[in-house]
Protein backbone atom coordinates (compact mmCIF):
# COMPACT_ATOMS: atom_id res chain seq x y z
CA UNK A 1 0.00 0.00 0.00
CA UNK A 2 2.95 2.29 0.23
CA UNK A 3 3.01 2.06 -3.36
CA UNK A 4 0.40 4.43 -4.93
CA UNK A 5 -0.35 2.74 -7.97
CA UNK A 6 -1.13 -0.52 -6.09
CA UNK A 7 -3.18 1.39 -3.78
CA UNK A 8 -5.51 3.32 -5.80
CA UNK A 9 -5.61 -0.18 -8.16
CA UNK A 10 -7.58 -1.54 -4.76
CA UNK A 11 -9.69 1.96 -4.27
CA UNK A 12 -10.90 1.57 -7.92
CA UNK A 13 -11.53 -1.84 -7.11
CA UNK A 14 -13.16 -1.63 -4.43
CA UNK A 15 -16.57 -2.97 -5.83
CA UNK A 16 -15.29 -5.64 -7.48
CA UNK A 17 -17.75 -8.06 -7.74
CA UNK A 18 -15.76 -10.79 -5.89
CA UNK A 19 -15.70 -8.17 -2.60
CA UNK A 20 -19.29 -6.07 -3.80
CA UNK A 21 -21.10 -8.19 -1.27
CA UNK A 22 -19.10 -7.57 1.69
CA UNK A 23 -17.60 -3.86 1.28
CA UNK A 24 -21.59 -2.97 1.29
CA UNK A 25 -21.73 -4.73 4.29
CA UNK A 26 -19.25 -2.57 5.38
CA UNK A 27 -20.59 0.33 4.39
CA UNK A 28 -24.39 -0.55 5.84
CA UNK A 29 -22.19 -1.30 9.46
CA UNK A 30 -20.20 2.15 9.33
CA UNK A 31 -21.20 3.79 12.23
CA UNK A 32 -23.79 1.67 12.93
CA UNK A 33 -25.06 2.98 17.19
CA UNK A 34 -22.42 5.41 16.85
CA UNK A 35 -20.02 2.76 16.94
CA UNK A 36 -17.86 4.87 13.95
CA UNK A 37 -15.46 3.69 11.19
CA UNK A 38 -14.92 0.76 9.88
CA UNK A 39 -12.32 -0.49 6.72
CA UNK A 40 -13.23 -2.21 3.45
CA UNK A 41 -11.88 -6.06 2.21
CA UNK A 42 -9.43 -5.08 -0.35
CA UNK A 43 -9.54 -6.25 -3.40
CA UNK A 44 -6.29 -8.16 -3.29
CA UNK A 45 -8.27 -10.49 -1.13
CA UNK A 46 -10.58 -13.03 -2.07
CA UNK A 47 -13.64 -11.50 -0.36
CA UNK A 48 -17.22 -13.46 -0.84
CA UNK A 49 -15.23 -16.38 -3.09
CA UNK A 50 -12.33 -16.74 -0.35
CA UNK A 51 -11.71 -20.10 1.60
CA UNK A 52 -10.11 -18.69 4.15
CA UNK A 53 -11.61 -16.19 7.00
CA UNK A 54 -8.81 -14.68 8.54
CA UNK A 55 -9.48 -13.07 11.99
CA UNK A 56 -7.24 -10.43 13.96
CA UNK A 57 -8.58 -8.45 17.18
CA UNK A 58 -9.09 -5.49 15.44
CA UNK A 59 -8.42 -3.08 12.88
CA UNK A 60 -5.00 -1.51 13.11
CA UNK A 61 -3.99 2.51 12.12
CA UNK A 62 -2.78 1.80 8.56
CA UNK A 63 -6.39 0.42 7.83
CA UNK A 64 -7.70 4.26 8.26
CA UNK A 65 -8.39 6.35 5.76
CA UNK A 66 -6.07 8.84 4.94
CA UNK A 67 -3.59 7.90 8.03
CA UNK A 68 -3.40 4.39 6.20
CA UNK A 69 -5.01 2.25 2.74
CA UNK A 70 -8.47 2.36 4.33
CA UNK A 71 -8.29 -1.27 4.03
CA UNK A 72 -7.91 -4.76 5.31
CA UNK A 73 -5.20 -5.78 3.32
CA UNK A 74 -1.67 -8.08 3.88
CA UNK A 75 -0.40 -5.31 1.67
CA UNK A 76 -0.55 -2.75 4.51
CA UNK A 77 2.17 -0.66 5.66
CA UNK A 78 2.40 -2.23 8.98
CA UNK A 79 4.69 -4.92 10.94
CA UNK A 80 1.58 -6.88 11.40
CA UNK A 81 0.28 -7.14 8.13
CA UNK A 82 4.23 -7.90 6.68
CA UNK A 83 4.50 -11.10 8.42
CA UNK A 84 1.42 -12.25 7.70
CA UNK A 85 2.21 -11.93 4.01
CA UNK A 86 5.92 -13.43 4.68
CA UNK A 87 4.00 -16.76 6.65
CA UNK A 88 1.02 -16.89 4.16
CA UNK A 89 3.65 -16.59 1.00
CA UNK A 90 5.61 -19.93 3.08
CA UNK A 91 2.80 -21.42 3.60
CA UNK A 92 1.32 -21.43 0.15
CA UNK A 93 -1.40 -18.98 0.46
CA UNK A 94 -2.44 -16.69 -2.02
CA UNK A 95 -3.76 -13.32 -0.80
CA UNK A 96 -6.97 -14.81 -3.21
CA UNK A 97 -6.94 -17.57 -1.10
CA UNK A 98 -8.21 -15.34 2.48
CA UNK A 99 -10.37 -12.68 3.39
CA UNK A 100 -9.06 -10.91 6.41
CA UNK A 101 -11.93 -9.70 9.21
CA UNK A 102 -11.39 -8.61 12.83
CA UNK A 103 -13.23 -9.97 16.27
CA UNK A 104 -14.18 -6.64 16.63
CA UNK A 105 -14.41 -4.76 13.12
CA UNK A 106 -14.82 -0.78 14.48
CA UNK A 107 -12.05 1.30 14.41
CA UNK A 108 -10.61 1.40 18.60
CA UNK A 109 -7.60 0.57 18.32
CA UNK A 110 -7.96 -0.94 21.54
CA UNK A 111 -8.72 -4.38 22.83
CA UNK A 112 -12.52 -4.63 22.68
CA UNK A 113 -14.24 -5.24 26.03
CA UNK A 114 -17.12 -8.28 26.07
CA UNK A 115 -20.07 -6.35 24.73
CA UNK A 116 -18.32 -5.15 21.58
CA UNK A 117 -16.98 -8.63 21.30
CA UNK A 118 -20.38 -9.58 21.09
CA UNK A 119 -21.42 -6.93 18.76
CA UNK A 120 -18.30 -8.19 16.39
CA UNK A 121 -20.11 -11.75 16.81
CA UNK A 122 -22.72 -10.81 15.05
CA UNK A 123 -21.37 -9.46 12.00
CA UNK A 124 -19.10 -12.29 11.98
CA UNK A 125 -22.39 -14.11 11.60
CA UNK A 126 -23.18 -12.15 8.63
CA UNK A 127 -19.97 -12.48 6.81
CA UNK A 128 -19.96 -16.16 7.14
CA UNK A 129 -23.27 -15.74 5.40
CA UNK A 130 -21.40 -14.24 2.22
CA UNK A 131 -18.74 -16.44 1.85
CA UNK A 132 -19.61 -19.79 1.26
CA UNK A 133 -16.54 -21.10 -0.06
CA UNK A 134 -15.14 -21.04 3.51
CA UNK A 135 -13.41 -24.07 4.36
CA UNK A 136 -10.71 -22.42 7.15
CA UNK A 137 -11.43 -20.18 9.85
CA UNK A 138 -8.06 -18.59 11.12
CA UNK A 139 -8.38 -17.46 14.66
CA UNK A 140 -5.25 -15.26 15.60
CA UNK A 141 -4.95 -14.20 19.38
CA UNK A 142 -7.37 -14.34 22.35
CA UNK A 143 -10.21 -11.96 20.84
CA UNK A 144 -10.38 -14.01 17.93
CA UNK A 145 -10.89 -17.37 19.73
CA UNK A 146 -13.12 -15.13 22.00
CA UNK A 147 -15.51 -13.88 19.34
CA UNK A 148 -15.74 -17.49 17.94
CA UNK A 149 -17.10 -19.06 20.94
CA UNK A 150 -19.43 -16.19 20.88
CA UNK A 151 -20.49 -17.07 17.52
CA UNK A 152 -20.95 -20.88 18.83
CA UNK A 153 -23.14 -20.18 21.49
CA UNK A 154 -25.46 -17.50 20.36
CA UNK A 155 -25.42 -18.49 16.57
CA UNK A 156 -25.00 -22.17 15.84
CA UNK A 157 -26.82 -21.84 12.77
CA UNK A 158 -24.19 -19.82 11.34
CA UNK A 159 -22.39 -22.72 10.98
CA UNK A 160 -24.76 -25.61 10.98
CA UNK A 161 -24.23 -27.12 7.67
CA UNK A 162 -21.07 -26.56 6.76
CA UNK A 163 -17.37 -28.19 7.12
CA UNK A 164 -15.10 -25.31 8.39
CA UNK A 165 -11.62 -26.42 9.60
CA UNK A 166 -11.30 -24.05 12.58
CA UNK A 167 -7.01 -23.48 13.35
CA UNK A 168 -6.12 -20.81 16.39
CA UNK A 169 -2.83 -19.48 17.35
CA UNK A 170 -1.27 -16.57 18.50
CA UNK A 171 -1.98 -13.09 17.09
CA UNK A 172 0.67 -12.00 14.35
CA UNK A 173 1.32 -9.02 16.39
CA UNK A 174 4.17 -8.05 18.22
CA UNK A 175 2.76 -7.98 21.58
CA UNK A 176 2.12 -11.59 21.70
CA UNK A 177 5.77 -12.16 21.78
CA UNK A 178 6.11 -10.19 24.62
CA UNK A 179 6.80 -12.38 27.07
CA UNK A 180 10.33 -12.37 29.30
CA UNK A 181 10.63 -16.74 28.42
CA UNK A 182 12.88 -16.63 25.40
CA UNK A 183 11.67 -20.64 24.87
CA UNK A 184 8.33 -19.22 25.25
CA UNK A 185 8.66 -16.22 22.33
CA UNK A 186 10.25 -18.84 19.98
CA UNK A 187 7.01 -21.27 20.80
CA UNK A 188 4.64 -19.26 20.63
CA UNK A 189 6.59 -17.68 16.67
CA UNK A 190 6.83 -21.35 16.01
CA UNK A 191 2.81 -21.88 16.96
CA UNK A 192 1.60 -18.90 14.56
CA UNK A 193 3.74 -20.64 11.57
CA UNK A 194 2.72 -23.71 12.28
CA UNK A 195 -0.74 -22.92 12.33
CA UNK A 196 -0.13 -21.10 8.68
CA UNK A 197 0.89 -23.99 7.40
CA UNK A 198 -1.97 -26.54 8.54
CA UNK A 199 -4.27 -23.61 6.92
CA UNK A 200 -2.07 -24.33 3.37
CA UNK A 201 -2.36 -28.08 4.24
CA UNK A 202 -6.12 -27.98 4.66
CA UNK A 203 -6.59 -25.98 1.53
CA UNK A 204 -4.23 -28.46 -0.60
CA UNK A 205 -6.21 -31.31 1.50
CA UNK A 206 -3.46 -32.54 2.87
CA UNK A 207 -4.64 -32.21 6.47
CA UNK A 208 -1.99 -32.37 9.57
CA UNK A 209 -2.09 -31.58 13.10
CA UNK A 210 -1.56 -28.81 15.00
Amino acid sequence: MREEAFRVEQEQERYAPHVRPINEMVDILRDEDGRGWMPHVAPWHGGAEARVLSVLRDPGPKTQEGAGSGFLCVENDDPTAELQAQIFEEAGIAPRDVTPWNAYPWYINRSPNAAELQAGAEVLKQLLGLMPKAEVVLLQGNEAQDVWRRLLKTSPEAVRGRTLEVVSTYHPGRQALFVRDPEERARRAQHRIDAYQKVGDALRGTGGQL
